[in-house]
């Protein structure tokens, strides 16, 4: 198991490496100039102190020195990507790419990228795996249920509501959501992650953030339900429909064991698959979430990036969703191994 590991993160950083560097290609392609901004900024500061006649010299005395700071002194776009990456030095020796932790400047939020995206990475996070674990809670032991109650009356009002959460659109769902326990009900706040002007500390703080959190929660939720409900049932189905499973019955053994040691475990292969990439979904979707309520999170940061041309900060953004699903192609393969005996992951 652990050399199959090791093997398969050494395949993810050669994926890794390879999608990096097409997203700098396209990031090259942006009319983005680091070097030629700062030195404007700091142009335009010592704007006072700088005779006329020196502008021009002044200025492109700085602009080399960013250039140099930045490794954009090269129309070398390999040499740029090593150099951005941090696998090799600038003109003046140092280096100071994204092995160095160094992931660029937001010029919009005005900070080092790392130190933007750190408070909405940790409420993505959070929101999308409070998410995805309430949402598994309801649908397991409701896919399970209605399988085993197949054609029953609960079978079939969950199968029309399931068709109907899965078929409606993610943002529709939360206007509606906003409309019946805001507008109407008048239960829970719109937008926002906390009290405009409190200074909650403690508890008092984390249970006002967390009602907060209470409706986008909840639409997040019911748009998971649908599809997760109608896969675990179908795939139930199936389970129970095999021989073994008649056999075990056959023997006596109590119906709970049939169906959660012998059932529930088969159909647990197909299930494991689309639940890892249902959480990598979650994380996609989060995005028309965190906008429409208004929350600080890494979808609406991107979304925020793209639109002021913040191209640091959505490189960042864009390598975080690669990463994960790397990361969640080889918890699927583990998981196939853990679950079902058969699978072998250690060649």
């Amino acid at each position: 198991m652990g050399k199959y590991i090791v093997k398969r993160m050494a395949y993810m950083l050669v994926v890794l490496l390879l999608l990096s560097f097409l997203m700098f290609m396209i990031y090259q392609l942006m009319p983005n100039n680091r070097a030629y901004t700062d030195a404007k900024a700091w142009l335009q500061s010592q704007k006072n102190t700088i005779k006329p006649e020196d502008v021009d010299a002044a200025f492109d005395k700085k602009y080399k020195e960013f250039q140099i700071q930045y490794g954009t002194d090269t129309d070398n776009k390999l040499v740029r990507y090593a150099r951005w990456m941090g696998f090799a030095p600038l003109s003046n020796g140092q280096y100071n790419g994204i092995l160095q932790g160094n992931f660029g400047y937001s010029y919009e939020l005005k900070g080092d990228v790392v130190d933007v995206v750190a408070e909405p990475m940790k409420n993505t996070i959070f929101i999308n795996i409070f998410a995805t674990i309430a949402a598994l809670a309801i649908t397991i032991p409701l896919g399970i249920l209605c399988a085993v109650k197949r054609g029953g009356k609960l079978d079939s009002a969950v199968n029309v509501i399931t068709i109907i959460g899965y078929s409606l659109p993610t943002f529709l769902v939360a206007i509606l959501f906003v409309w019946i326990f805001c507008s109407n009900l008048g239960w829970l706040p719109p937008s926002g992650m906390s009290t405009p002007g409190n200074e909650f500390t403690g508890f008092r703080a984390l249970a006002d953030r967390l009602y907060y959190l209470i409706l986008p929660l909840m639409a997040m939720t019911f748009c998971s339900l649908g599809g997760m409900t109608r896969y675990v049932r179908a795939s139930m189905i199936e389970s129970l429909s095999m021989d073994c499973i008649k056999t075990a019955r056959a023997k006596g053994l109590r119906e709970k064991v049939v169906i959660f040691s012998h059932a529930w475990r088969n159909a647990l292969i197909p299930v494991v698959t689309l639940v890892v990439g249902w959480f990598l979904g979650i994380f996609s979707g989060s995005i028309v979430f965190e906008e429409t309520f208004g929350l600080n999170g890494m979808g609406a940061l991107m979304i925020k990036g793209v639109r002021t041309a913040d191209f640091d900060l959505v490189m960042f953004v864009a390598l975080f969703y690669v990463i994960l699903s790397l990361a969640g192609n080889l918890i699927i393969d583990i998981v196939y191994g853990l679950v079902d005996p058969r699978v072998r992951v250690n060649k």
